[in-house]
């Protein structure tokens, strides 16, 4: 029953899942999303001054390793609560 992600997007019986097939690209978005968060913060702290400049690439890469640990627990959470679901739903469901 395993179909690919396109022809899983556009199930309207929603007997595949998308959303566990979409965590790896998901985490990969989000981690490019923090990386230009960080970058763009740490360019315009150097605009201003170097000393600005400076303390914004240390709290960017603090923040950066927190944004990480914060979307990796949010989507192995997803990606359990997918999996209990995959193991309680009847054996024809599987």
């Amino acid at each position: 029953m395993n179909k690919g992600f396109f022809e899983s997007l556009l199930d309207f019986s929603f007997r595949d899942l998308v959303t566990p097939q979409s965590l790896a690209f998901l985490y990969g978005l989000h981690l490019l999303a923090g990386l230009i968060a960080a970058v763009v913060l740490v360019a315009n702290g150097f605009r201003d001054s170097t000393s600005q400049g400076l303390l914004m690439l240390v709290i960017s890469i603090v923040g950066f390793f927190f944004w990480t640990l914060y979307v990796r627990i949010i989507l192995e959470t997803l990606q359990a609560i997918f999996r209990i679901a995959d193991a309680a739903s009847p054996p024809e469901r599987r």
